[in-house]
């Protein structure tokens, strides 16, 4: 079902459409600040943070599949395979087939892949804290608050979209 605009002018007719304040620019600029502090924090520099929630959500999860894995992560599937693959050649996690359905591919960790994400959650958290840093406490709690309730209406597209770097 789509909803029409309820002004009968377009805003290039009357001119008070301004895109920097549009949800979709605000949180453009929101998840590129994000970004750019992950870039210049994360210890290791090859770690994407697609790559880095990959790697939590097969830790949280344990061994899975890659359909599992882009439930978790709102990553589609295609861009989680591409992840899945550069993690495998820093042998992060290990891949294999299941024992029932040989053509189910399972996804864990590796020592190694373990070893980086200890390293790196208090990178992480020091990010999450960067990124609120002009927040009060009561502003973060409204921002994740809004920012979960956004991602869970029930209008969002059924396939999450992936950017570029592989975050959704």
């Amino acid at each position: 079902m789509t909803t029409q605009p309820s002004h009968s002018s377009s805003p290039d007719e009357n001119g008070d459409y301004d895109f920097t304040e549009q949800v979709g620019h605000l949180l453009r600029r929101a998840y590129q600040r994000h970004v750019s502090i992950f870039q210049q924090t994360i210890p290791d520099s090859q770690l994407t943070a697609g790559q880095f929630v990959v790697l939590c959500a097969i830790q949280e999860q344990g061994p899975c599949s890659l359909s599992a894995i882009a439930r978790a992560t709102a990553i589609d599937q295609a861009t989680v395979r591409g992840i899945i693959e550069r993690l495998k050649s820093r042998e992060l996690i290990v891949v294999s087939h299941d024992a029932r359905d040989r053509r189910k591919v399972v996804v864990l960790l590796s020592p190694a892949g373990r070893t980086l994400i200890g390293e790196v959650v208090p990178f992480a958290q020091d990010i999450s804290e960067r990124t609120m840093g002009g927040l009060n406490p009561a502003e973060r709690v409204a921002l994740l608050y809004l920012l979960r309730k956004m991602s869970d209406l029930e209008d969002a597209s059924p396939e999450p979209l992936a950017d570029a770097d592989g975050t959704a």
